[in-house]
């Protein structure tokens, strides 16, 4: 039995969104197969108890390490102790993959600043301006006395 069927309220929180799951489900199978919502769920089942095997296997790696984070390398060690070997390859591929895609990523952002043809200086210089003129927006703000569209007592007297 998992550890959130004890909890019902729980299994929201550590599950897989589950149309997504089912949507992998439909893309796997032929077009002239269907899967039962039964069928569905238990896949969903065992895909979270999967994760969640491999998540525990890596943590105790990793405290082994006395380490603090969980890392990519504890990973794949833990799929290769819990007889996964053959998924190793595949997994140490698509991580790659997801790194190469974070360094393009990165680079993207600072490219964007070098498009704006000023130097690091003259940003900063741009930014300490906009500060001081939202400081002074904010200051008038604040000295001037709030009008409220009510008249004073003096004033609507007449004295």
């Amino acid at each position: 039995m998992s550890d959130y069927e004890n909890n019902p309220g729980a299994e929201d929180d550590l599950s897989l969104p589950r149309a997504t799951v089912y949507k992998l489900i439909a893309e796997m199978l032929p077009d002239d197969i269907t899967c039962a919502k039964d069928t569905r769920d238990l896949l969903l089942d065992c895909c979270n108890e999967f994760i969640h095997l491999v998540a525990s296997e890596s943590n105790e790696i990793c405290e082994k390490e006395a380490k603090k984070t969980i890392a990519a390398e504890h990973v794949l060690t833990a799929l290769q102790e819990l007889g996964f070997e053959k998924y190793v390859t595949e997994v140490q591929e698509a991580y790659d993959e997801h790194r190469k895609q974070q360094t393009k990523d990165r680079g993207r952002k600072s490219t964007k600043l070098n498009q704006l043809g000023m130097s690091e200086e003259e940003l900063l210089r741009s930014q300490e301006l906009l500060f001081a003129q939202a400081r002074m927006r904010y200051q008038n703000q604040s000295t001037q006395p709030q009008s409220n569209g009510s008249m004073s007592a003096s004033s609507s007297n007449g004295a």
